[in-house]
């Protein structure tokens, strides 16, 4: 999705999706491809992953009591 597409989705301006998008790209959440004049965004899914996985280590496994 573009910032344009996402700031409808929330009903926010592009500025502060774009402002938020950059915080999320600068800690590596997020990932950016450039098509013509347009930005694309899309979740940096090993991170997610990373923290699923200490979650469930943190709260203990379903093999855990």
């Amino acid at each position: 999705m573009n910032a344009g597409e996402i700031a409808d989705k929330f009903n926010l301006t592009k500025a502060t999706i774009s402002h938020h998008l950059k915080i999320l790209k600068d800690q590596d959440l997020i990932y950016e491809e450039k098509e013509k004049n347009f930005i694309y965004y899309e979740l940096n899914t090993s991170v997610f992953e990373e923290i699923l996985t200490w979650i469930v280590k943190f709260k203990g496994g379903p093999d855990e009591k």
